[in-house]
């Protein structure tokens, strides 16, 4: 029994207490003085005795109050202690324990405070019931797992105090709202879900439990609705499942026979006692010191977004090689999870143009957090970064070298995401990835097919599910005893399937590596689906069409000037040039080059690089006859000199900054000094 407990028995029993010399003196019913009573009395006596000394009064009544000593795991002033216990309804008697956050819900917090106006970390969900009886039911056992569990009865609270708290409550009660839906404005459970636009919801963290619960008649299908809002704060995926299968147990009437739950706080002061934040500092540093840039999928770089317009796809993965990849991993001495990250980082390395990659896996945290903690409810999981290199390593050396880099992540599962981002070179406030990939195992199937399970959710549907985090691109991998899920979440408009495939593809072709040539380059291994290529290589490039002959190209694009004169042909950047602009700019360059002896197959050579100019010079070379020879600005001196001298070039267009400071000889025409003279 704590102290408080203590003192709030004997506040409820009666019993006063007064202090002479090193003795306790006690005064009250001697019926409510039961053994267990006084064994704890003995035991806390010391505390006690201060209690008592503090006191004005002779005979001192006890009453619950929360003391800085009774918080072995944050530091909290008497005066911080009392703010924190103000704003719990029932004050200090209804507050069972306070302690700080795990690094990720510091993360989730940093981004709920951030953005006022939304919340990407609501969880939604939303079940149909065939009745109000079984919508009852399935509420009164849902509040049975939150009285059972210490996590589902938590606020956070952070204002005037040194660092952010959770309060776990003695009661909680889930609040239940019921809505009227209008039956003639649409489908029932669109209009509930569209009425808390979830992803614009944004829940008060300061009140226990940190869940939401709307329920509505749907008059067309005559059924009840359940629309269930969670936040990410106080669970994670597997938590969320453990309390489904909690509210089950309840519906079948064998609560007694699950196992007794396990206290967050156990998790909390072993994060809090493990690794040290130096020891963290200087694995993270030797892992990304070097690193001065973030890989950015498609260039999405936003990673405090709210989670709307994100988009979600599944597949799953062939049977066949799914089998593959585990016997593969079992030869290697590997875990699924290395393969699956390589194939990640293969994908990044082409959606994000580079060889050096970085993103976030999520880490379980379960698996060292003791014994039962696979069965604790709360947020075990956080998430940190990955490096990999997808080049000319051999394939097999990749794999091995992500499984030492997962294994050396678990000694640092309790690190901060913010401190590793520290440790790098990557400037703030770009963030160190926008990508993340969450392995996570789950439960088969079959066991989810069971017939005792389908008793318990007989007359129940569940219509969906949303999960969102503030990445703009992620992947979660169900690992279950039928294989693999792949589930992808995308910024619009990047389809998710379109990643999946990816996916897919790029874990195929690494299988594939590992089984015929395992030391073939990680990073020529393709990601490209056998359809996309087709797509892109033959699809897209499909071009041809019929034209005069007869014709050169100057001569057909005058026609086209005669047939839309004043229609837009070039854009670049600002500017624009109409088809009879740009035809008129050419014409004069044709006529100048002429005065100056072009005559027909004269080669002329175009060093520019892409502007409104380039395309003037090269329509006006062929309007004079000429034929002109492409010069990339960023050739060497020396080859550009080369390349003139071997082609015979007649001239040069380029200009006048260029030629400058290249030093080449020879004939050069610049065209930004024949604007001013030709009004090019």
């Amino acid at each position: 029994m704590s102290i408080g407990e203590l003192l709030s028995a004997l506040g409820a029993k009666g019993i006063q207490l007064r202090r002479n010399g090193d003795e306790l003196q006690i005064r009250g019913n001697s019926e409510a003085l039961d053994p267990a009573l006084i064994s704890a009395m003995r035991e806390a006596k010391p505390l006690l005795l201060e209690h008592v000394s503090s006191q004005k009064e002779e005979w001192w009544s006890p009453s619950f109050t929360i003391l800085p000593e009774m918080l072995p795991l944050v530091q909290l002033t008497a005066e911080e202690i009392e703010r924190v216990v103000s704003g719990v309804p029932g004050g200090a008697s209804n507050v069972q324990d306070i302690y700080p956050l795990v690094p990720l819900q510091e993360g989730i917090l940093f981004h709920y405070l951030k953005d006022e106006g939304a919340d990407p970390y609501v969880i939604v969900s939303q079940t149909a019931f065939d009745s109000r009886a079984r919508l009852d039911a399935h509420l009164q056992a849902m509040q049975a797992v939150v009285d059972r569990h210490d996590i589902l009865r938590t606020s956070v609270m952070w204002e005037g105090l040194p660092e952010p708290v959770q309060v776990v409550w003695r009661r909680a009660t889930v609040p239940v709202e019921e809505v009227d839906l209008d039956p003639e404005a649409g489908d029932a459970a669109q209009q509930l879900h569209a009425h808390f636009k979830p992803r614009q919801y944004r829940m008060d963290l300061g009140q226990a439990p940190l869940m939401r619960v709307y329920i509505a008649y749907d008059a067309a299908q005559e059924r009840w609705l359940l629309m269930h809002l969670q936040h990410h704060i106080t669970m994670d995926h597997a938590t969320r499942q453990m309390m489904q299968e909690e509210i089950e147990a309840h519906l079948l009437g064998k609560a007694d026979a699950l196992p007794a739950p396990l206290p967050f706080r156990d998790f909390v002061a072993q994060a809090r006692s493990g690794v040290s934040e130096q020891e963290h500092a200087n694995y993270f540093r030797q892992l990304l010191g070097d690193l001065e840039e973030p890989t950015t999928p498609f260039g999405l770089m936003k990673v405090q977004d709210d989670g709307s317009g994100i988009e979600e796809a599944r597949l799953q993965v062939d049977a066949e090689l799914a089998r593959r990849v585990r016997e593969r991993a079992r030869k290697l001495e590997v875990s699924t999870a290395s393969l699956f990250h390589v194939a990640w980082a293969q994908v990044l390395a082409k959606i994000s143009g580079r060889e050096d990659v970085t993103f976030g896996t999520v880490l379980v945290g379960r698996m060292q957090g003791g014994k039962g903690s696979d069965r604790a409810m709360g947020v075990f999981i956080n998430t940190l970064p990955v490096r990999l290199r997808i080049d000319e390593q051999e394939s097999e050396a990749v794999v091995r070298r992500a499984h030492l880099q997962l294994s050396e992540l678990l000694w640092h599962e309790h690190a901060s995401l913010a401190l590793a981002q520290r440790c790098s070179a990557v400037s703030s406030p770009m963030p160190l990835f926008s990508a993340l990939l969450n392995y996570r195992h789950g439960r088969s199937d079959k066991q989810a097919r069971s017939e005792e399970r389908k008793r318990a959710r007989e007359g129940t549907q569940l219509l969906l599910i949303e999960e969102r985090t503030n990445y703009p691109c992620s992947l979660s991998v169900d690992d279950v005893a039928e294989g693999f899920w792949l589930e992808a979440q995308m910024q619009s408009p990047i389809e998710p399937m379109r990643i999946c495939e990816y996916m897919h593809t790029a874990l195929a072709s690494l299988t594939d590596a590992l089984e015929r040539a395992p030391n073939s380059a990680i990073g020529r291994l393709t990601v490209l689906p056998a359809k996309e290529r087709q797509q892109l290589l033959y699809e897209w490039n499909a071009t041809e069409v019929e034209y005069p002959r007869d014709k050169c190209v100057h001569q057909l694009f005058e026609e086209q000037v005669e047939k839309t004169p004043e229609a837009v042909a070039l854009v670049f950047e600002e500017e624009e040039l109409s088809y009879a602009e740009l035809n008129r700019r050419a014409n004069q360059l044709a006529h100048y080059l002429r005065k100056l002896g072009v005559k027909p197959d004269d080669l002329i050579g175009v060093c520019m690089e892409r502007s409104v100019e380039m395309v003037v010079a090269l329509l006006g070379v062929l309007k004079a006859g000429g034929a002109y020879v492409p010069l990339e600005p960023e050739y060497p001196v020396e080859r550009l000199r080369y390349m003139i001298k071997d082609a015979g070039l007649k001239l040069v267009l380029s200009h006048h900054g260029f030629w400058e400071s290249a030093g080449l000889d020879g004939q050069w025409l610049w065209i930004d000094k024949l604007q001013e003279k030709l009004a090019l």
